[in-house]
């Protein structure tokens, strides 16, 4: 029944938010010290590479992210397929619709927006700050416009790679945390960990 599964999927949703919004300061530390390390690399390699009036490593979109991947990690959004394949899908369609309708702002804001939902949810790569993804592509500094599909590359696809990395390191740094949440990824993990191990001793 359609009705059963939403009502499971909002109990899930609700446990989820009471769980990452309950005060434990272990938690907040490894939160802050993740997205830290994450958006501060980005600009590391923003300041050693081009001048701060061009922002190309930093776009709005990856401190939404940072919020879900290091503050949220339980939740279905920020879980890697979410975190990647949602920013890419969203940079391509941001991009095209850019390149069909570049000068009339209030048609291909919302239809960047609009198409990058519609197709995360097909994709099953729903991640919100992809909207914003997609809306920087149509608006964003004339630096970004000019990208044209590098901005899928670059700053995208290179500054999400940063993010899951970070994550996936800081946020496995206690038994308490947890990411992604699948278990597969953490029985492969265990399987390499202690091959490693049993090679060294």
């Amino acid at each position: 029944m359609p009705i059963e599964k939403i009502k499971r999927n909002y109990r899930k949703t609700k446990y989820i938010l009471y769980k990452e919004t309950l005060v434990d300061f272990k938690e907040h530390f490894w939160a802050f010290l993740g997205s830290f390390i994450g958006i501060g690399l980005m600009a590391y390699m923003q300041s050693k590479t081009l001048l701060h009036s061009d922002v190309v490593f930093l776009i709005g979109s990856f401190g939404a992210s940072s919020v879900l991947v290091y503050g949220a990690i339980q939740s279905p959004l920020s879980q890697p397929r979410n975190l990647v394949g949602g920013h890419l899908v969203s940079a391509i369609v941001g991009v095209t619709v850019a390149k069909f309708a570049p000068d009339i702002l209030w048609i291909s804001a919302p239809l960047a927006v609009s198409f990058s939902i519609v197709l995360m949810q097909a994709t099953k790569t729903l991640h919100p700050p992809g909207g914003a993804t997609a809306l920087i592509a149509i608006i964003g500094s004339p630096k970004i416009t000019m990208l044209g599909y590098w901005y899928v590359l670059y700053p995208v696809l290179s500054g999400v790679l940063i993010l899951l990395i970070v994550a996936l390191i800081f946020n496995n740094m206690t038994a308490n945390r947890s990411y992604p949440n699948h278990k597969k990824y953490h029985i492969i993990r265990k399987r390499i960990t202690d091959k490693f191990r049993n090679s060294s001793s």
